[in-house]
């Protein structure tokens, strides 16, 4: 069995899924992979299913009812490879934003120590391709603020490419864990913070989906904005696990 899996998060990506399986199956490291669906309307559970057989054993996949968030899809899929024992937990998106490429990189600076590592769009500049001025802005300020606010030291607080060791998982209380859109990751990764775990970001560039649709809305962009000031307020008071 593989020491290392990759969360799958989809709605509606039958253009991305069936190449991006067949690419994370291509490396030489063996990772597996549990898509989570959100019941995706387009075929993306259909075409997930025809796959299965010609991947037995590496490729799985968590059915749920309908859409519930990123950050609710992301603990149903925690929570089902922690129950598999895998040592190695992956963040990724369906639609080519994270090059695969770097799925090793993230992993080697596990192996070599850190306890979650970020695929940074921001540790070396502003690394980033295809996305109109004003969301490459939106975002990088966007950390900026999440920065200034809490007091952590990650560049890219928003990042959805992530390698977590077992640990980490094991040890925050994922059912506390409240945001469901891109404040998922950044609360995440304070809570990860705040517990003392060593974080490492590993520089990458993101490219902007070519085909689908992008899930980013105000109301998304919104609940992160706010939530970091909740989070700030809380973690004042919060007892935080402590590192076993």
């Amino acid at each position: 069995m593989s020491d290392s899996i990759v969360i799958i998060p989809t709605y509606n990506e039958i253009e991305n899924i069936e190449r991006m399986v067949r690419k994370v199956f291509s490396y030489e490291k063996d990772f597996h992979i549990l898509v989570v669906d959100d019941n995706s309307p387009d075929g993306t559970r259909t075409v997930i299913k025809n796959l299965m057989p010609e991947f037995s054993g590496r490729l799985h996949m968590l059915e749920r009812a309908g859409k519930e968030g990123l950050g609710r899809a992301y603990i149903a899929g925690f929570k089902w490879c922690l129950q598999k024992n895998y040592g190695y937990i992956f963040e990724m998106d369906a639609d080519f934003s994270h090059n695969p490429d770097d799925l090793i990189k993230l992993y080697t600076a596990c192996v070599q120590g850190a306890d979650m590592a970020i695929g940074s769009r921001y540790k070396t500049g502003i690394n980033v391709v295809n996305w109109p001025m004003s969301r490459v802005m939106m975002s990088y300020y966007a950390s900026w603020y999440v920065r200034f606010i809490t007091g952590m030291s990650i560049r890219d607080t928003t990042a959805g490419f992530v390698c977590y060791r077992r640990k980490v998982l094991e040890t925050i209380e994922l059912d506390k864990i409240k945001f469901k859109g891109y404040a998922f990751q950044i609360e995440m990764k304070h809570t990860a913070w705040k517990i003392g775990f060593r974080i490492e970001e590993v520089s990458i560039i993101f490219t902007d989906r070519t085909v689908g649709q992008s899930k980013m809305t105000k109301g998304i962009f919104k609940e992160a904005i706010l939530g970091v000031i909740e989070l700030f307020f809380k973690g004042l008071v919060r007892k935080y696990p402590s590192i076993n």
